[in-house]
């Protein structure tokens, strides 16, 4: 074995410059095939969008997301505008137009045969008129199906049905990325198609994961964004104004991350190289959004104390809301140690808010507590945490109009500014009703909270649209109060 290996050894270094180099050679194209290869499987799939916030758009307050096609004879156009200056005005506000220079732009992703595009919240926050150029200078005008400021996420759903059925990205799985693997990016710089749809390509490799941003806390922000977590994934790649919502793609074309200017994020104009991981985390809250529905984020209900846990592993609750899950499914105390969130260590209080925010409400997730020296392993079933800013979503879900109204969880009755009480009631709460209906005429108010539905408890929304979907005739409520007031709906 030994004279095999020395032989072995012997026959290497006689290899010859020349061939050395060749097989080098060899292996860049070999890279560079696979480049290839991947933008032209995938450049189809980038979309260039097109953003306006023209006051002159008229505008749906009822519906911020429904914001149609461009109507030129509706335009909202100041009388004083006349003649040449206003069909001027109606020409440079038709997006569709290639020789428009868009007043606001980035990119976005196909995630859907049907004309759903992935993109970021904040390229069409505030929008009045959204067009979505593709390759081949194809588009059409697009209504916001929902959009997220919490995860930075929007998808816009395309009003032109002739240009269906378009290539849906597939999506990959971030978590399976490491530093120093090689990424390719797909997006519109500079808008630099806003003519003709076709994106740029850039590459390099992922110089880090789970990153933060510097930015600043807005005001109105009491629950932060994913992106002041450590959830960004981050190239060397240059991202320039404009590749917010491009492609972050690994060498098998697939999407790994949703390409974000840190620049947009700060409100500054430098670019900045990081992307929204597409990963296990994330893909649900991205078939939320594809239905077109709220994302209901999950609340535990704890407060940590702000010294740590002298060096240990995990995080001490300082506070355990009364009635909250913590409380009524995990038995958690003041004081326990919490380890891990489904098996992943808590090592600072952020990994809690991302590990357990990340998660939807009425998901089940198992806690690891520390309790005087001795460890459990409890099951949570998580409310509803409540998130500041404006949603947009085209679809009720599961929380649908019933008898006059929807009901929503409970638990957001205690993050509310104005709340009135510490302790998350039991039952849901009355969080619309509708003029002139059964619930209406039963005076049932924002705010009330329905313990029974027919005598039965109901703990959550979805027992509570269960009980009234197997009613039949008049439906008796019971209200929270005291004492405790019935009321019937027709």
């Amino acid at each position: 074995m030994r004279r095999s290996m020395l032989a072995s050894m012997l026959i290497l270094t006689m290899v010859s410059p020349a061939v050395r180099a060749q097989n080098d050679a060899d292996l860049l194209l070999a890279m560079q095939r696979t480049m290839t290869k991947v933008i032209q499987q995938n450049e189809n799939s980038i979309a260039c969008i097109l953003v306006s916030r023209s006051e002159f758009h008229p505008r749906d307050v009822k519906n911020p997301g429904k914001l149609g096609a461009y109507e030129p004879e509706r335009l909202l156009i100041d009388p004083k505008i006349t003649g040449l200056e206003r069909d001027l005005l109606r020409k440079k506000l038709d997006l569709a137009d290639p020789n428009n220079i868009p007043p606001s732009f980035g990119s976005g992703v196909v995630i859907d045969a049907q004309g759903l595009i992935l993109t970021n919240y904040h390229v069409v926050q505030e929008a009045a008129k959204i067009y979505v150029r593709l390759p081949g200078g194809k588009g059409s005008y697009a209504d916001i199906h929902a959009a997220d400021p919490r995860c930075d996420l929007a998808v816009l759903k395309l009003l032109n049905k002739d240009l269906l059925p378009l290539k849906a990205i597939p999506l990959g799985d971030a978590d399976r990325m490491e530093r120093g693997n090689f990424v390719l990016t797909l997006s519109n710089p500079f808008a630099a198609g806003f003519r003709d749809g076709q994106p740029s390509a850039s590459y390099g490799i992922l110089s880090n994961i789970r990153r933060r941003t510097i930015a600043n806390l807005k005001e109105e922000e009491r629950v932060k964004p994913f992106h002041y977590y450590g959830t960004l994934l981050q190239t060397d790649a240059r991202l320039h104004l404009g590749c917010s919502g491009g492609a972050m793609l690994n060498l098998r074309g697939e999407l790994v991350g949703l390409l974000t200017s840190l620049a947009a994020i700060q409100g500054g104009e430098t670019p900045g190289g990081f992307a929204v991981p597409v990963n296990v985390a994330m893909r649900p809250i991205i078939e939320v959004l594809k239905r077109g529905e709220e994302v209901d984020y999950g609340f535990l209900g704890v407060g940590f104390d702000p010294r740590g846990a002298d060096g240990e592993l995990g995080v001490r609750l300082k506070v355990v809301g009364e009635g909250s899950p913590a409380a009524i499914d995990g038995k958690l105390r003041p004081g326990d140690l919490l380890m891990a969130v489904n098996a992943q260590p808590i090592h600072e209080s952020d990994d809690v808010y991302t590990t357990v925010g990340m998660h939807l409400a009425g998901s089940k997730i198992k806690l690891h507590v520390r309790r005087n020296g001795k460890d459990s392993i409890v099951d949570v079933t998580l409310a509803k945490l409540y998130v500041p800013g404006k949603k947009i979503a085209s679809s009720l879900g599961n929380r649908p109009f019933v008898r006059g109204m929807r009901v929503d969880h409970t638990s957001l009755i205690v993050q509310f500014e104005e709340r009135t009480t510490n302790i998350v009631p039991q039952g849901v709460l009355v969080s619309d009703v509708l003029p002139k209906t059964s619930a209406d005429a039963a005076k049932l108010r924002f705010g009330d909270v329905v313990t029974q539905v027919n005598g039965v408890f109901v703990a959550n929304p979805a027992a509570f649209y269960q009980a009234v979907d197997n009613a039949r005739g008049i439906v008796e409520l019971t209200l929270a109060t005291r004492p405790p007031t019935k009321v019937f709906l027709k």
